[in-house]
């Protein structure tokens, strides 16, 4: 792997023999204590690696480091003669307030990086990039939040679909995808949710559009988590019988609670077509803490998933990794870092205001394009890449499977006829 880790800042006599080595023709990278090689470009990954969500950045690390790898192996940058990619690591932590700190660490010790991804939440996201944006470091993310692409900002890059744009579509998609299953649409519907702003905002457009798409909600349930029992909740989602079950959950034992308990009611297994939305219901951590028979046919809705087309990245960072899916963060990481390497191509040269311009009028539909849905590397003015829509991942035989869109699809979607 190219050089990985934090370049600490130099001293005054560093900065001389600096000076000296770059008469003699060598790189030295400015504000740091060891020369850079010769033909290579710093990129960085701004994400969790200590604290709660320290699983979730080291996969998204595990992604970003395959990509470097295969891109180095695989010529560097030819327009810069065959620069590799150096890869550098920041700890965005636990709290918005570290990941800002992070980023501006990241931003005074490390002037000569070219890009960024990152950081995992969206409210990391937010606060990180008020950061790189003073700094004019472009920024590429999967972070849903509506607000990061509307703020004016021209060095943020947001790969997904935005987290209004999934719940606007998410109810007509999966009427859709029922109709073609079963012949029928649903007519009804139940909501139950928990009270964090991202499952919120997910089942708002379901509830004001429903009666719009010919659906009744029969149930609307909001609860606060952790639960410490899902008994109530199900008999109330058993007692309204709907022929939809839209649930977003965001925390991984609730996911587990309810889902026990929709199976020991004879609810799961499709019998009640259930909804969320995000990777808690499709996390490979769900493994340890229940039976992945009861998760049959269960969906979530996310921003990016393993898919058709994939299935060489996937089985080699399987295998590397020990992980059972590649999954949406570490599919994510690992498009950017060929994001990166495309627009350094684009550019012609290691500059981050170059970059940025490449970002802003790349139009990719081969190569880093095969890791997004839509298939199309194409940011709008607001940064927001233009053909991001929406994945339906389904438990099938044991693993959360995409089946939508269908140019991404590795299974049909299973609706029992009703």
């Amino acid at each position: 792997m190219q050089g990985i880790g934090v370049v600490e800042r130099g001293t005054t006599r560093r900065r001389l023999m600096a000076g000296a080595a770059a008469v003699a023709g060598a790189a030295l990278a400015p504000g740091s204590g060891r020369a850079q090689a010769p033909g290579t470009v710093k990129v960085g990954l701004l994400v969790p690696l200590s604290g709660i969500y320290a699983r979730f950045g080291q996969l998204m690390r595990m992604g970003a480091e395959i990509g470097v790898r295969h891109i180095n192996e695989q010529g560097g940058v030819p327009s810069l003669g065959g620069a590799k990619l150096d890869l550098h690591l920041f700890d965005a932590g636990d709290s918005t307030e570290k990941a800002k700190n992070a980023a501006q660490r990241m931003v005074a010790d490390h002037p000569d990086l070219v890009a960024c991804s990152g950081a995992y939440l969206s409210s990391f996201t937010l606060s990180a990039t008020e950061v790189t944006e003073r700094a004019e470091l472009p920024m590429l993310t999967l972070s849903y939040s509506d607000l990061i692409t509307t703020r004016g900002f021209r060095y943020v890059f947001q790969t997904s679909a935005r987290a209004g744009d999934q719940a606007k579509v998410t109810l007509p998609i999966m009427l859709d995808l029922a109709e073609k299953a079963t012949g029928k649409r649903p007519a009804t519907v139940a909501i139950l949710t928990d009270n964090t702003a991202s499952s919120l905002s997910f089942v708002q457009p379901i509830r004001e559009g429903s009666a719009g798409f010919g659906v009744k909600i029969v149930m609307d349930e909001t609860f606060t988590p952790p639960l410490s029992d899902a008994t109530q909740l199900i008999q109330k989602v058993r007692s309204s019988r709907p022929e939809m079950l839209i649930m977003p959950i965001t925390v991984i034992s609730d996911v587990k609670l309810l889902i026990e308990k929709m199976n020991e009611f004879g609810l799961g297994r499709g019998r009640v077509p259930t909804i969320g939305s995000g990777i808690a219901m499709a996390q490979s951590d769900l493994l340890q803490n229940i039976r992945p028979a009861q998760m049959e046919g269960f969906i979530t809705v996310v921003g990016n998933w393993d898919a058709k087309g994939q299935d060489k990245i996937i089985e080699e960072f399987k295998a590397a990794t020990g992980e059972p899916w590649m999954g949406q963060n570490g599919i994510a990481t690992y498009g950017d870092m060929w994001i990166m390497r495309d627009a350094l191509e684009k550019a012609g040269k290691s500059d981050r205001r170059a970059v940025a311009e490449a970002l802003r009028t790349i139009d990719i539909t081969e190569g880093a394009a095969l890791y997004y849905p839509g298939r199309r590397v194409k940011f709008d003015a607001n940064g927001l890449r233009e053909t991001a829509g929406p994945v339906v991942v389904q438990w099938q035989n044991n693993k959360p499977l995409t089946v939508y869109p269908q140019d991404s699809a590795m299974a049909e979607i299973t609706w029992l006829k009703r």
